[in-house]
């Protein structure tokens, strides 16, 4: 009954659905490779932070050194000091930045270094709304050693940025390129949310930069890829016994005289 499979006709038909299966299978484990891949940068990430947010507060040119400038994901959230002068008229109010729930600005004022680049400091949070200007306590003056969380910089898909339309003394993203434009002197990489700060300023948490720490919704689209594949393989293999079982019944009629 099943002799024609050997025909010519169902030789190539099988070569096909084989080819196809195979071919599935090979883009499926392909998917789940990339999946595992950013499952397994998820959780280097989440290592490398919880490690740097446990080390002891180390100075910030130990951080940030010539031949690494810019904050990474080992060093995110890394506690650092760093000693200078707040240079307060060019303090800068980032505004659109939410803190439990409120509306309200970061205060940062850049403090200068004796070696003459600057760390951008956010010496806290203030609440107040876009347009309302928070009452900002003055900045210590004279020569300061600040500790405080190593932050990525932002950019303008980050959450909260804001780009362009300010009013004066106001900045929209925190990055060395926006900050280049508003201080006379170089920064370093990134920003520093201070530890300890004044009333009533409230301190800013560790910020999750742009894109996650690897476990993301296109890690989740990996694995549903993968099944995607694994399925349509399995279709092959059902619509093949499928139109076997068919071609086996019309044989079989056939040889009953039934058709």
């Amino acid at each position: 009954m099943y002799r024609f499979l050997l025909t010519p006709r169902w030789i190539a038909a099988t070569a096909v659905g084989v080819v196809a299966i195979v071919v599935c299978l090979l883009l499926g484990t392909w998917q789940l490779g990339r999946f595992e891949s950013r499952v397994d940068t998820h959780r280097n990430t989440t290592a490398a932070a919880a490690a740097a947010q446990a080390a002891a507060a180390v100075p910030l040119g130990e951080v940030l050194t010539a031949g690494r400038p810019q904050v990474g994901t080992d060093t995110l959230g890394r506690a650092v000091t760093v000693t200078g002068s707040y240079d307060t008229a060019h303090q800068l109010l980032v505004p659109g930045r939410t803190l439990d729930g409120r509306q309200g600005y970061y205060v940062l004022t850049p403090l200068r270094t004796a070696e003459g680049r600057a760390a951008a400091v956010v010496r806290g949070w203030a609440p107040g709304e876009p347009g309302s200007g928070p009452a900002v306590p003055v900045a210590p003056a004279g020569e300061v050693t600040v500790t405080g969380r190593l932050q990525a910089p932002e950019n303008s898909g980050s959450g909260g940025a804001v780009a362009g339309g300010l009013p004066a003394g106001q900045l929209g993203t925190i990055s060395p390129a926006t900050l280049i434009n508003v201080l006379p002197y170089p920064v370093y990489d990134g920003w520093i949310a201070a530890d300890r700060v004044p009333a009533p300023l409230t301190a800013v948490p560790t910020v999750e930069p742009q894109g996650g720490d690897g476990l993301t919704l296109r890690a989740f689209q990996n694995l549903g890829y993968t099944l995607e594949w694994f399925v349509f393989a399995g279709f092959v293999v059902f619509m093949w016994f499928r139109l076997v079982r068919r071609e086996a019944e019309a044989a079989q009629d056939r040889a009953l005289g039934l058709v």
